[in-house]
Parts: C-alpha cells; structure tokens; sequence
C-alpha cells in the first residue's frame, strides 16, 4: 500500500494581482518585474525605492522577514545585456539597501546573490535581479525540512512599512 503525502494549504492572497491577468507597462506581457512598475501605486507593489534604471521591491516570496530584491527597469536576462550605468545603480542600491536593511531589521548577516538562468534556479529567468537576504542566528528552524513551509515572523505589509522611511532618506 502506498502513501500518498496530503497537500498542504498556504494562503496567498497577495498573489492574485500576479495571475489576474493585468497587462505589462513594459518588457515582456507576462513579466511581473516589468508589470509591477506600472501599476501606479508603489506601496501595492511593495516598490521601497524607485531609481534612475533599477527599483528596489520587497520579495512577495520571501526566504525571510526583510527579503528585498534589486531589479533593473531593463527586461534583460544577463548582465552583459546592461549598461555600464545600470550595472553601477544595481551594486549602489544593494549597498543602499543593506544599510537600509541593517538600520531597520538589526539582521546578523545577508545572503547576496543573483540566479541567472533557469538552471541556475532562476524564478524569473528573462529578467535579471539580485537578492538581498537579512539573516539572523535563529532564523533557521525545522519547517522547511519536514513541513515544506518557511514560516515568515512579520507581515509584508508591516515589514514594508519598517523599510520604506529607509529609502525615504
């Protein structure tokens, strides 16, 4: 007789402006980094930080409470594809967000980092971003491992208010 492993159920309410099918204002149509710029209210996108060529915007799927993503305004799949301007503001708002992000959250360490492509583990393969993770000592725990359930301690919404008088500065 074999096992069959029940479904789990997660709640994700704030996914629905994902797949209600709302129309790109540049890049790719089905693009949520090319969509979310264009939606026209920053704080419903979890936009903290609008820049010249690249935006800092709060990961909707976080690893952890703080996970915020560098993306550039640009649909490229490389950083090659870049230019020289945009390769510089993608590094400045990572500082500008570490800093952020260590004022407000008090994290011990981050996690950095960029998946170019799908077989790197790219989500979003067509369109580069870079990840800034906020890491404390007792942030790991047992959920992801026999739950298949990351367990986020602060609401997005709380969390995005926290961050965004950051940028403001």
């Amino acid at each position: 007789m074999a096992l069959s492993r029940a479904w789990d159920i997660m709640w994700a309410p704030w996914r629905i402006r994902y797949v209600s099918g709302v129309t790109a204002a540049r890049g790719a149509p089905e693009c949520p980094f090319c969509l979310l710029p264009g939606l026209g209210d920053d704080r419903a996108a979890y936009i903290l930080h609008r820049g010249t060529n690249a935006f800092v915007i709060m990961n909707l799927h976080p690893y952890n409470s703080g996970h915020v993503m560098v993306i550039p305004f640009a649909h490229v799949d490389s950083l090659q594809a870049l230019d020289e301007a945009t390769s510089n503001e993608l590094m400045q708002l990572a500082r500008v967000s570490q800093g952020v992000l260590a004022d407000r959250l008090r994290p011990q360490g981050f996690n950095l980092g960029m998946n170019l492509g799908a077989a790197a583990g790219a989500g979003i393969a067509e369109h580069i971003h870079l990840h800034i993770v906020p890491r404390w000592s007792g942030d790991t725990n047992f959920m992801p491992v026999v739950g298949d359930t990351r367990v986020i301690p602060q609401h997005l919404d709380e969390t995005y208010d926290l961050l965004v008088e950051g940028f403001a500065t």
